[in-house]
């Protein structure tokens, strides 16, 4: 037996993570010893047997008598995935016996996952086309319903199982060498991108990874040059790096003082200043011309981008984050100069943590204001009731979709 493929093995031990102990992708630091190529590879392939989880398991169902234990099965899923998507049926499979025979726990496995998977290989690709867009977990799927009716649903899902390509903000004009289409909102969208770190401008720091719609909220802040802008919530840096781009005078605020470390180092690679700061957004003092509170939420609008998130958590903490969100959203307005711009933003399709807690906001404070946000590439049916932008992973479907992203634009007195 051959040594398995890094990018494989990872893959298998990136799903046993997601669906054993409900990390999510991004929480493996194992990723970080692999060369970039496996990495990027490893990531792509655990992401994609999660989008198809649901094709994987009806599939694999055919051929099994009854489930084997999860290490296994998630060889499995790997495998079918692969095969049923365009993968060399004898490098797919010589792999995955590979990588049940170089564990102790699933050596006994090894033909099991060689007979299923030769079956795959032959009947699955014809079945896999044939079977429904995969569904969300009920838990998360029916408050979606109520909140946007089955058709939405159906064609939010279909936009997370086509997954997402990378979008790029760019700091000034694109570099030669980079092609990329130009979405109208001025973001760059790759549909190949390979290893971001290897593509042109990367380490010139021309630009920095972002998704188009999470590039909007810092855009609805205007003209911030020579301002003070509080970026509240500021890793993993997308927004800092835009609103220094544009010439604020920003402070970078986090929790977590390694998250903000990946912020400076985009910082200094793109040649761009910020005052960073660790601490706890709700004990933050100060007085900002601008602040932008793009708060902790269930980031139930990423899943196209991230779909182990669905698996990773279970919902529970969301009432937690939506209290949260209230008491950051107040504490955010305090610390604003009047007649300043406050820009409150999640990247949720709860309603709960958009639309409902600017109306429960406005309630709260007589004096506060939602300004409609005026720009030729906001659509009409981006525009809610309140005043604000609601952005879903099914809108721009000829473009490739886009995240999810609630955003508003409040002033006070």
């Amino acid at each position: 037996m051959s040594a398995p493929s890094p990018a494989r093995l990872a893959a298998v031990d990136l799903l046993d993570q997601v669906l054993d102990r409900g990390l999510p992708l991004s929480e493996d630091a194992r990723l970080d010893r692999l060369a970039p190529a496996d990495r990027a590879a490893a990531g792509r392939l655990a992401a994609d047997v999660l989008r198809g989880l649901e094709r994987c398991d009806k599939i694999l169902k055919n051929y099994l008598r009854k489930t084997p234990e999860l290490r296994v099965m998630n060889i499995l899923r790997l495998g079918c995935l692969e095969l049923c998507t365009g993968g060399a049926a004898h490098g797919v499979v010589s792999d995955c016996v590979n990588i049940a025979a170089a564990g102790k726990a699933t050596q006994g496995a090894k033909g099991l996952i060689n007979a299923v998977l030769r079956k795959v290989a032959a009947e699955g690709p014809a079945v896999w086309g044939k079977l429904r867009v995969p569904r969300l977990p009920k838990w998360l799927r029916k408050p979606l319903v109520d909140a946007w009716g089955p058709h939405v649903m159906a064609e939010m899902e279909r936009a997370h199982f086509n997954g997402a390509p990378v979008d790029l903000t760019l700091k000034g004009t694109a570099p030669e060498g980079l092609e990329a289409q130009v979405l109208p909102t001025g973001s760059l969208r790759l549909r190949d991108a390979g290893q971001v770190s290897a593509l042109p401008g990367f380490k010139d720091g021309a630009w920095w990874v972002q998704d188009a719609a999470a590039a909007l909220p810092a855009k609805l802040m205007g003209d911030v040059s020579g301002l003070s802008v509080l970026d509240m919530c500021a890793a993993p840096g997308g927004k800092t790096l835009q609103l220094a781009a544009a010439g604020a005078e920003v402070t970078a605020l986090d929790l977590s003082e390694a998250r903000l470390q990946r912020v400076q180092e985009n910082l200094d690679r793109c040649g761009l200043r910020a005052k960073l700061v660790a601490g706890d957004a709700l004990e933050h003092r100060g007085s900002y011309d601008a602040i932008l509170l793009d708060a902790p939420c269930s980031a139930t609008g990423t899943i196209r981008r991230h779909p182990d998130l669905p698996h990773a958590h279970q919902g529970e903490k969301i009432a937690e984050l939506i209290g949260l969100q209230s008491w950051m959203l107040d504490h955010a307005l305090s610390l604003l100069k009047p007649g300043g711009r406050l820009v409150f933003a999640t990247c949720s399709l709860i309603p709960d943590e958009g639309e409902c807690q600017i109306e429960e906001a406005l309630e709260r404070h007589p004096d506060l204001k939602v300004i409609r946000p005026e720009a030729d590439w906001i659509e009409d049916r981006w525009r809610s009731e309140e005043g604000g932008l609601r952005l879903r992973p099914d809108f721009w479907p000829q473009h490739g979709g886009m995240d999810g992203f609630y955003m508003a634009v409040l002033t006070k007195g």
